[in-house]
């Protein structure tokens, strides 16, 4: 990354130009994959680009991004309040069948969990 992309990075204001940086350059970006997920996290104030960046990721190699994956759904999740990217971002992490086996998967997936109780509250309180 040169420092005219950092500087052009640091200058979005909702995640698109940062979105649009990793999916034109995901073949030579990887050294510089925390510089741009932490200016999407900054600049994405609503989880957008976020969501959309982590299921780009997932669909190239899920086990190669995990950690860039994981750290951008998290971050979606704390950023998408209307719920708006949770359901895609759900079925592209999880596929269309995660309630199958969503109690096993809420005990040893911490982001899974927190998506699924912000989808599906429970209603029972004691």
């Amino acid at each position: 990354m040169t420092e005219q992309d950092l500087k052009s990075l640091r200058q979005d204001t909702d995640g698109l130009i940062t979105y649009e940086y990793l999916a034109n350059h995901i073949d030579t970006c990887e050294a510089d994959m925390d510089t741009i997920v932490d200016n999407m996290v900054n600049a994405d104030r609503t989880g957008q680009f976020l969501a959309s960046a982590a299921r780009y990721l997932h669909a190239i190699d899920p086990q190669r991004y995990a950690s860039v994956i994981d750290k951008l759904v998290s971050a979606t999740i704390d950023k998408d309040r209307e719920h708006n990217y949770l359901p895609a971002l759900m079925r592209g992490i999880y596929g269309d069948d995660y309630a199958t086996d969503a109690e096993q998967r809420c005990a040893t997936d911490r982001n899974f969990r927190r998506m699924y109780q912000r989808l599906f509250p429970r209603t029972d309180t004691l």
